[in-house]
This record gives structure tokens, sequence and C-alpha cells, in this order.
């Protein structure tokens, strides 16, 4: 095997960087992350990220069955190689299952599904341990040497990096979604304002008030007000808002 640079790596990671263009969201990104670990460190591993959602510890992804029991021990054990990771940001290598004795309860389990070794690394984005990559080899132990240590780390950082923007991206389409809700209710508040003009005879400021007094009287969102009072007029749902133009 020869010894793979890091340019080597970023040559494989380049392809899941396209993925920011087309996965769906976060999770989707992981996903494929799962699946090329092997081919970039160059040996036969199964692999899982482990995130925290609510508080609590969860396989965000993982690239087959092995690797997600692995994880689920874990966390039903409460405490393990990648939870370590997880909470303090180290590195996490079992270089011998047999040899180990740091998590008795979970390497039970892990010597009863075939592992032989593992290596637990941290994703680090913005100076936060977000997730926990965890690589679990079943070939034998020792897979984990120098050579292949540093593969990983190297990986593990590009992966870091892309997370980051992966992250942005979710962030940035969250802040998408939010402002073309904004829009679109202040279409349909728009039509129903119009409509109280008309009935009322009064302008838009006077009409905004008695929305608002119904909306306030009602314990009703505005909108939801707005959006009731188009529908017994005109029998008819609002008019959807145009999409938010990020240009």
């Amino acid at each position: 095997m020869h010894e793979q640079q890091p340019g080597d790596l970023g040559a494989v990671f380049e392809r899941s960087q396209s993925l920011l263009l087309t996965a769906s969201g976060v999770e989707g990104f992981l996903q494929r992350l799962t699946e090329l670990a092997a081919e970039a460190v160059e040996i036969s591993v199964s692999c899982g990220v482990t995130a925290r959602r609510d508080g609590q510890p969860l396989t965000v992804a993982f690239s087959d069955q092995q690797a997600s029991e692995l994880d689920e021990s874990q966390y039903a054990a409460t405490t393990g190689p990648c939870l370590h990771s997880l909470t303090t940001g180290e590195v996490v290598s079992i270089p011998d299952i047999d040899d180990d004795q740091r998590w008795p309860v979970y390497l039970q389990v892990a010597r009863r599904v075939g592992l032989r070794s593992s290596l637990s690394l941290p994703l680090v984005v913005d100076g936060s341990t977000v997730a926990a990559m965890n690589l679990y080899s079943f070939s034998g132990p020792g897979v984990f040497d120098e050579q292949v240590l540093r593969r990983c780390l190297v990986f593990a950082s590009l992966a870091a990096g892309a997370l980051r923007l992966a992250i942005g991206r979710a962030a940035e389409q969250q802040l998408v979604d939010q402002l073309e809700e904004a829009l679109a209710s202040r279409t349909v508040i728009d039509q129903a304002l119009g409509i109280v003009m008309g009935k009322q005879q009064c302008d838009a400021e006077k009409a905004f008030a008695l929305l608002r007094m119904r909306s306030q009287s009602s314990q009703r969102k505005l909108r939801d007000v707005a959006t009731d009072l188009i529908v017994r007029v005109t029998g008819q749902s609002p008019l959807s808002g145009r999409r938010f133009d990020r240009a």
C-alpha cells in the first residue's frame, strides 16, 4: 500500500464537497461522508458519525449496520470511545480491543460482534466539537498504524472543514426559509387589508388596526386571522407570496 499524501486525500474529499450543492441538509452530507471514509483511509472500516440532539447522543450517519450497532451500544452504556471523543474533543484509539479495559460494558458488546480495533475522531467546527467520526475495523488489531492514523487525521480535518460549510449552508437556507415565510405572511395580510379597506371604507392604517385588534382578542396570529377573512369573503385560499430573491 502506497503512502497517501494530504493532497490525495483532498482529491478524494473534493467529491464530497460537491454534495454541499446536492445533499439534503447536513445529515445527508454526513451520510455520504461515512461512505467515503474507507476509501479515504485505504483500509476496510465501518464508519459512524455521532452528534448530539436535544442533549442526547445520536448516530446521524453510518456506512453500515455494524457501525450503527456499535455506536448505539455506547449510548446504552452511556460511555465509550466515540462518546469520549465527542465530549472531550480528543482522538481515541483502540489498537487492540483485547488489550483495552477502559469501557468494559461497551467492550464486551464490541468483542461479541467481532470488533478488533477502532479510532474515534472529533469533528471540530469553529473551536467546538460538533460530532465524532468513529472508524471500526473487524479485520484485525493494529490496523490504525502511524501511517493510517495520519490519513485519518487529515481526513477528519478536511471533513470538519466541509462540515463547517454544510452547517453554514443549512443556516443560510433556514434564513431564506424564514424570509420567504415572512413574505408569504405579508402577502396574505396585504390581501386581507384590501378587503377590510373596501368593506370599512378606511385607509390601510385603520384596516391594519382592525385586523390586529381581532388577532389580539382571539389570541391568534395575524396571518391566520387574515387567512380566515380572505377565505370567508372570497371562498378561496389567499394567493401565495413570491419567493425570496437572494440576488
